[in-house]
Parts: structure tokens; sequence; C-alpha cells
């Protein structure tokens, strides 16, 4: 009876957790257990090949993706996925907005900005970057439906121990990159040696937990982890970029910038003129063109990214028919700019696309590393000076939520009073933290929208005041150093400065000077990468599966790295705590929990005034895509489009 009690409860938990599980049985369970395991390991390690023998008394897991918490949506075999059309037609050409510039082919090194990291491109799905070893929970490929899971890609199949020590993944046959080369294990070894010593800084912290990346054969390569041991050490493994080793072997991969990337996806770099556009060409004989993961995507035969340094311009090219979609970013534009024939007669189509994709953490960021924003009253102070709701009503037709969380329109987002999960991880640090944010709920003023905010001004005021800063002659100046309160605010997109310049006339009210300085990409970026800035606009990419990238964006010991993304310069023991807490979460409510508790943290030290946020896409595209049934939830889905035939191709 016992066990057939440890077979049901092995069927249902999985072998991953049922030591865990069931561990306070008592030794005739364990014996049972250990029995069980060993049995079932040698029936999968008969089949297995030579390399998975190292630890003959573990029990190993083979699958065909991996979900960090609970189980994968599809199940082995699956043929596509739900939120495509499996037989959509291939052909045709699709022209896309590209905003700002580009001055590099690579979008893993620190110099110069590819073309997947100019604004906003990473969403329309098609990009430069190389495949991966799992699809779902990076830049490539991300899943449309579900979090934290990921499906084989370039790996046909994993295996892993239940401690979650090592993972070793099996090569699918075949590979191919663009040139005709096999891609095999020498070459996902490769890529981790490079990305760790030549790659952008961002890969140390997405590579931290792993110890080696081991060739085993030419379809097999070993991953090994430090401890503690991670089930999200093998998606971060997974999301890896997979390079050529032979392509970058007498190529200097930092400083080859403008050497055209050797791909292996269902694209292949065409032309391209740099800073201006990029066209990607379909492969015909690409290699996984029957794959379940690709299956129904990837539809045009070319696909072109045209770069626009101003939106006004690229909305009239839009409405010109030298752009096929229009991703609108402007509220006044979307309510007021598309009053045309096109949009009457259904050539063009306006639409509000619903979607359950956690916003950024877009805001004006304070860069603590001054000593001008290292107190936080003063942080406090400027945030209570941003009127959103003028803002909201004049700038953007009353179209904005206003953010209330560092993680908006997702269920990281702290509301009401910490709950008891929540308080238990917050109370080793509450000496660092402000008495309020245990007691009461994190909110910002709101205004009637009419311009006055006198009682936030007299309330910045007071702060100030406690912060050393008083009014002398109509500036604020410092008691002890006599200093005034000036500073600037670098921004790159000329159509925030009607954000920002409202924002400097609330400032001036209380005797600060401000300075919006508008600068291109490439000041920017350098001066991003430097943290050269007092003030900044910014938007912090954020997903179903916060990990890793969350101490690129707040932990403290990012503040000083070259090319990291603590804008701010967070350096706090609980949010450094928190991090490895949301890192090492055990399952989805406990991930929740650690999520909202740094919400929390990092709302009331105030290191942003937060900006704002839609639960919709506003597309606007011309009349001659099909699209598949199903919308995904968590992506905007174009490279699932199809292009339609034209009238003269259609049978009578």
């Amino acid at each position: 009876m016992i066990f057939y009690s440890l077979l049901s409860a092995l069927k249902r938990t999985g072998r991953r957790n049922i030591k865990l599980k069931l561990m306070q049985k008592g030794w005739l369970v364990s014996a049972m257990l250990s029995f069980m395991l060993q049995f079932q390991t040698s029936i999968a390690f008969a089949t297995q090949p030579h390399a998975a023998l190292e630890d003959k008394d573990d029990a190993w897991i083979k699958a065909h993706g991996f979900a960090l918490h609970g189980d994968l949506k599809y199940a082995a075999g699956f043929t596509h996925f739900d939120y495509v059309r499996p037989d959509a037609p291939k052909g045709g050409f699709l022209r896309l907005l590209g905003f700002g510039t580009f001055d590099s082919l690579n979008p893993y090194t620190l110099k110069g900005t590819s073309p997947f990291n100019t604004p906003g491109q990473f969403m329309y799905g098609f990009s430069e970057l190389n495949e991966t070893l799992l699809a779902g929970t990076g830049s490539y490929l991300p899943a449309g439906d579900e979090p934290q899971s990921a499906y084989g890609l370039l790996a046909e199949s994993l295996r892993y121990p239940v401690d979650l020590s090592r993972v070793i993944f099996t090569l699918r046959p075949n590979i191919r990159f663009h040139d005709g080369h096999i891609l095999d294990a020498k070459d996902v070894s490769f890529s981790y040696k490079t990305l760790l010593e030549h790659g952008h800084p961002r890969f140390q912290q997405q590579l931290l937990g792993i110890e080696s990346v081991t060739a085993l054969s030419d379809r097999e390569v070993e991953v090994k982890f430090k401890p503690p041991f991670r089930g999200s050490n093998i998606l971060r493994i997974g999301e890896m970029p997979v390079l050529p080793e032979h392509y970058w072997r007498d190529k200097d991969f930092a400083s080859s910038s403008q050497t055209p990337p050797l791909l292996s996806g269902p694209y292949k770099l065409g032309n391209y003129a740099i800073g201006k556009f990029i066209e990607l060409e379909r492969v015909d004989n690409f290699w996984a063109k029957d794959l379940n993961i690709y299956r129904g995507r990837f539809n045009f035969d070319r696909v072109r990214i045209d770069y626009y340094r101003d939106q006004t311009v690229a909305f009239e090219s839009f409405k010109a028919r030298e752009l096929d979609i229009y991703y609108d970013y402007t509220a006044k534009n979307w309510a007021t700019g598309y009053d045309i024939p096109a949009i009457e007669h259904g050539d063009m189509i306006k639409e509000e696309i619903a979607h359950k994709i956690p916003s950024g953490t877009q805001g004006f960021f304070f860069n603590t590393r001054k000593d001008l924003f290292a107190d936080l009253r003063v942080r406090q102070a400027l945030s209570l000076l941003f009127d959103f709701e003028w803002t909201n009503k004049t700038l953007f037709n009353g179209a904005y939520r206003r953010n209330l969380s560092i993680y908006p329109n997702s269920e990281f987002s702290a509301t009401g009073l910490p709950s008891q999960q929540e308080i238990s991880l917050l109370e080793p640090y509450r000496e660092h933290l402000p008495d309020e944010l245990f007691t009461q709920a994190f909110t910002l003023p709101v205004s009637d929208g009419n311009g006055n905010i006198r009682p936030q001004t007299r309330h910045a005021l007071g702060l100030l005041k406690a912060a050393g800063w008083e009014i002398e002659g109509g500036k604020l100046t410092h008691r002890q150093s006599g200093k005034r309160f000036t500073f600037e605010i670098l921004i790159r997109q000329a159509g925030i400065q009607r954000v920002v310049l409202p924002y400097i006339k609330n400032l001036e009210k209380v005797g600060i000077v401000a300075e919006a300085r508008l600068v291109d990409t490439t000041q920017y970026k350098h001066r991003m990468d430097h943290y050269d800035f007092d003030m900044t606009t910014y938007v912090l990419s954020q997903g179903m599966s916060p990990s890793y990238e969350q101490r690129d964006y707040f932990h403290s010991s990012q503040v000083k790295v070259v090319g990291g993304q603590n804008y701010a310069g967070v350096s706090h023991p609980a949010v450094d705590g928190l991090l490895e807490k949301v890192i090492d979460a055990p399952d989805r409510p406990s991930l929740v929990s650690a999520m909202r508790a740094l919400d929390r943290v990092l709302l009331w030290h105030h290191y942003l005034v937060p900006n704002w946020h839609l639960n919709y896409h506003r597309l606007a595209y011309w009349n001659r895509f099909g699209r598949p049934e199903k919308q995904a939830p968590f992506t905007l889905g174009t490279e699932n489009w199809w292009a339609l035939p034209k009238p003269s191709e259609v049978s009578p």
C-alpha cells in the first residue's frame, strides 16, 4: 500500500519535489523512495548517453522544456502554439518603424547601439538576435501565453538531476548557420566564454549562477551551476544567444560593432545602411521551418526596418504608405491624428489591442550617486511637484494611468498594506525602512488637473527645509554649503520636452532651477553607460519572469558597473536581500510576495518620479495583413502575421 501511495505521489508531484514532500514520512518511506528513484533512474539511464552517468544515485528528469513554477502548458510533441495560425501563408514584405538610429550590428556588446537595442524595437519580434537553447523567457521569441516557461529551440531536450546542480542539453540534429556550417555544442561553450569575457555587462548578471559550460559531444553540452542551485539558472542559460565560433574566432567580438552577424534563425541579414535601415530576408532552407516553435510564424519573405529620429516625420511616412505599422506612443496623436480618408474607407485600421504585459518601470530617475539627490526627503519633495493629472488631462487626453508601482499592470504591484508574507520578508530590515511602509499603502497626491498644486508645493517645501534647503532671494539654497539647487534633466526624445517643461515650471515655484538637455542617441547612451546625468527619463523593461535582470536594475553591486542599468544608483540592504528572495523563490506565490515587498521598498525610497502606463497596444496598420484569431496576451505578436494577397492575385 505504501509503495502504491508513493507511486501516486510521484506521478502527481514529479521527482523534483518528492523527496522534500515525503521527507518526514519515516525510514520505511525513505527506503521505499530510495528504491523507487534508483529503479526509475536505472531505466532512464539505460536509454541516455553515458555522459549522464556521473551521478548514478541521483534521479534525472528529461523534458522538452522547463517551467520554473508549475507545469508547462504545452505537452511534449505539441504541434504549434495556440496563438498562431499553423498554416499561415509565406511571402510578402513588411516595413516597420525603427526609432532613433543605430551604429552597430552587434546587440551583445557595450559598444554602440544595435537595431534591437533601439527604443521599442523588441516588441515587433524581428531582430538580428541569435537563436537560443530554449525559447520563452528571454528576448528571443518570448512566450505569448505563459510566464516563466521555455521550450526547446536549439535544444531537442534537456535533462537535469533533482538537485538542479546541472543541466545537459541535447541539440537538435542538422542545425546550421546561414553559411551552412553546423551549429554544435562547441558553439554553446564558446558563446558562454565570449559573452562573459567580452559581452555586455548584463551577461555577467544573467550568467552569474553558471560554474562551467562543457561540450560533451557534438550534440551534448553540460552546464554546471554554482550553489545555491536554482531552477532559474536553467532558464538563464537557455536564454543565452548561441554564436558561431568559426565566424568570430578571427574577429574582435567586443570591437566588431559593424561586422554583419551570422545567424541560424528564420531570417538572415540582407541590405542595410548603418543608422538608416536594415533588411531581414527569410531563409528558404531554414533548418527549423517545420519546428513547432516556429510553425505559423515569421511568414514574411522580407522585413525592412527604417529608422526615424522624429515621430512626427515617421507618422507622415506611415500615412504615405512608406511604413506598414505604426505603434503610436503619443496620446494626443492617437486621439486626433487619424481623421483621414484611409480610416474611413477601411484601408487603414486603428486598433487598441488589450494585453497583459507588465508595463515597464517608467519615470524620471534620480541619480542618487549625486549628493543633490542622496537625501530621501529631497527625492520625495521633487516627486510631489510632478502634476500627473494636469499632464494627463492637458497633454495625453486622459489616456494614461498613473504608475503607483515599480511594476505596473502586473501581479507584482504592491497594493494596500503589506501581507503577512511580505512583512516576514521585510521585518529583518525594519530599522532601514520608513515606518510608514508597514502601516500605510503607498500613494501619490492627486490634483484636480487645473494646474494648482499648492498643497503639494507646501508639503515639498517642508521636506526640503527638513533636508537643509531654504529659499533665499527666490532660489533654493542649502543652509550650510550655500549651494543653489540646480540640476539637468537628460532626454533623448524631443517629444518628451512637452512633459518635462511644465514639470520644470513647478520646480521653479520652490526655487529649483532645472534644465532639459536634449542629446542624440549616441551621446545619450555614453552618458547613461557612465551615469553622467542628474535626472533622466527612462523605461526599464519588465516581464512575466523577474529574475537576474532585477539585480542589474537595483542591486548595490551594480552601482559602479559601466554599462549597467542601476541608473538610480540604488544601494540598500533591504533591496539586496529581497532580490535574493526573488531569485530563490521556490514557487509563484513566493515570487509574487518577494516582488511586492521589493516594490514597496523601492517606492517608499522615491528612487524615481513614477510616470504612467497603458494596458493596451495603440496600433495602426494598413489593411493588407492576416492575423491569428487568438491574440497572445503577453506579446504584440506581429511575427505571427502574414501578408494577404493583392486583389489582382485572388482567383475569381
